[in-house]
């Protein structure tokens, strides 16, 4: 029994490694790049892929890991350390939550879509709060003049499509990869 458990942690754990090396090279893969940071990419899928098979645990494990990852080296837009920590650490690290639907039918459309709902919304209070000041009197053809619907419409952009194509790829990759999108082990 012990050697099952050092078995199973030691494939969580090169998994876990493999999808933050998958997760990090698709971050600089950007389909998009907003001008004040975010971005479109594929980044969040292999995140995703290994909350479905490895639970919530594990999965905000990776994602902390993760935001960690991506702070150090996203090389994007922080303007003070309220900016580093939502921006980063938190938006990231929400990521995680989709590992709490692991075992649903469908549970990696539910973690997706909940991991991304989650970003979405440290973003959006990041950027309506700590960010407000840069808000520009026009986007996407309309005045602006709140911070809060600027934040919405700026991190909503990128975060629907990001989570769109997560999604998309996810079901035409279900087929193929399928082991890999179900849980790794049956007992927790």
């Amino acid at each position: 029994m012990q050697k099952q458990s050092s078995h199973t942690q030691l494939r969580a754990l090169c998994e876990g490694a493999i999808m933050l090396a998958i997760a990090t090279a698709l971050s600089y893969l950007k389909i998009w790049e907003m001008p004040w940071g975010g971005s479109i990419t594929l980044e969040m899928l292999p995140i995703f892929v290994y909350c479905v098979r490895w639970g919530l645990g594990r999965s905000m494990l990776v994602s902390v890991v993760y935001s960690l990852i991506q702070m150090l080296t996203a090389g994007g837009f922080a303007i003070g350390w309220q900016s580093v920590i939502g921006d980063y650490l938190l938006a990231f690290s929400v990521l995680g939550v989709g590992g709490a639907f692991w075992r649903m039918k469908g549970g990696f459309y539910w973690g997706a879509a909940a991991g991304s709902v989650l970003r979405f919304l440290v973003h959006y209070v990041v950027g309506a709060t700590v960010w407000a000041e840069y808000m520009p009197p026009e986007f996407f053809g309309m005045t602006m003049t709140s911070p809060w619907f600027y934040s919405f419409l700026y991190n909503g952009f990128y975060m629907a499509i990001d989570l769109a194509l997560v999604l998309l790829i996810g079901a035409i990759a279900q087929k193929p990869l399928g082991k890999w999108m179900k849980p790794a082990v049956q007992k927790a």
